[in-house]
């Protein structure tokens, strides 16, 4: 059996990007992806995890439609923190300040170093069945419903959900998912 050469936009099932946020793949479903910047729940106090845990189960009860959270993780470079670090301390006289700097940076590379620093990003992506009747229009309308449930609902626990709607942030990001370790580099 011989190899057929397969072109990129023959493999990626991305039909069209469309200019208001919303993915067209081939088999006719229509995407939509959003952004959530999470809180930090570790953080929060104990009555505070309980309230945002009662509202995720709200957001799962609520969205009666099918959605993936995708998490998309990625190294953090601490390299520049420490640099804007050292130049601050090394303005400073007093001694105790640049022993306190030191200490503080010897600190974030430990923790760099044993726990491998990240940020995740998280994305919801929403998508409908095949267009009905040709009309495109109506699909948008109940992806962009979705997304309004999603949202309150998120804000709820304290995220914020990002609406995407440029082109160009969609390819971004859709070029992070084919391109993760290229994408990761330069970062």
């Amino acid at each position: 059996m011989k190899n057929k050469n397969v072109s990129i936009q023959e493999w990626i099932p991305i039909e069209k990007i469309e200019d208001d946020g919303i993915l067209k793949l081939k088999n006719n479903k229509i995407v939509k992806i959003m952004k959530v910047v999470p809180i930090n729940f570790n953080l929060k106090s104990d009555l505070e995890k309980n309230s945002i845990l009662n509202s995720y189960k709200v957001f799962l009860k609520t969205c009666n439609f099918n959605f993936q959270i995708l998490i998309q993780s990625n190294k953090k470079d601490l390299s520049t923190n420490i640099r804007k670090i050292r130049k601050n301390y090394q303005k400073k006289e007093e001694q105790f300040l640049k022993d306190i700097a030191e200490e503080y940076i010897k600190f974030i590379k430990n923790i760099n170093l044993n726990q491998k620093s990240t940020s995740k990003i998280f994305y919801i992506i929403i998508s409908s069945e095949k267009i009905q009747n040709n009309n495109l229009e109506i699909v948008k309308e109940e992806l962009n419903e979705q997304f309004l449930k999603i949202k309150e609902c998120l804000s709820r626990c304290g995220n914020y959900v990002e609406k995407i709607d440029s082109k160009e942030e969609l390819f971004q990001i859709i070029y992070s998912f084919y391109n993760t370790k290229k994408y990761l580099k330069n970062k």
